[in-house]
């Protein structure tokens, strides 16, 4: 079962969103929060598995309610998708970087929204994984180009390169077909770097792969 906590200063959004995922056998919304602060004190006594939250809300903002969440030992499997509209976009990069898992547009449509719960879930992280890269490309290309991170040393070669074709996008099966590996394998390498780069998922490799200088926007050719 996967328990979610709704955070939405919107009682209408959170309704719409609770009748949505109540619905599915596998998901069961566990708390609701009407502002940051009561999102971070809900995911703390509810220990949900994924949180949907709001980027404005009053108290805390998602943003700061997110980092929180993140930060705190004790809340390790939380995952949490962020809920924004595309005049919001500024956000979204830097709740990528305080350690969301994703993002989803709030109009989405219900078996997207359905999906993105599953998929963040079990740790697949980027919900939408082009939308999500092409953000990041234009957020990215506003700020000075970085020197290449120190953090990157502890990468094999050919770690560097699945960093740099996870940070363009690919799925596991996408990166062993451009690079002649068996999915296990591919999958397997993701897994090493996520544990060497010390990152809980996904979004979070892409984003270290460009604030390290790794790759610039728009490197990865089909």
């Amino acid at each position: 079962m996967i328990r979610t906590l709704l955070a939405d200063d919107q009682h209408l959004v959170r309704a719409g969103f609770r009748s949505i995922l109540s619905d599915e056998d596998d998901i069961e919304v566990v708390a609701e929060a009407a502002n940051g602060a009561e999102a971070v004190a809900g995911a703390r006594e509810s220990r949900p598995d994924v949180v949907l939250m709001d980027i404005r809300m009053p108290r805390l903002d998602g943003l700061e309610a997110t980092r929180q969440i993140i930060a705190d030992p004790r809340l390790a499997q939380v995952r949490v998708i962020i809920l924004t509209t595309f005049d919001l976009d500024d956000y979204v990069y830097g709740a990528l970087r305080a350690g969301a898992s994703g993002f989803l547009v709030k109009d989405t449509e219900p078996a997207e929204l359905i999906h993105a719960v599953r998929v963040v879930a079990r740790g697949d992280a980027l919900i939408a994984p082009s939308v999500t890269r092409k953000l990041i490309a234009e957020f990215a290309s506003r700020v000075k180009r970085p020197e290449p991170g120190p953090e990157l040393n502890a990468l094999t070669e050919r770690e560097r390169e699945v960093l740099g074709l996870v940070a363009g996008g690919l799925s596991n099966d996408e990166i062993a077909a451009r690079l002649v590996l068996s999915p296990a394998t591919a999958k397997t390498h993701v897994s090493r770097i996520m544990s060497k780069l010390r990152v809980r998922d996904r979004a979070q490799l892409v984003v270290l792969a460009y604030e390290a200088g790794l790759i610039t926007p728009g490197w990865l050719t089909p």
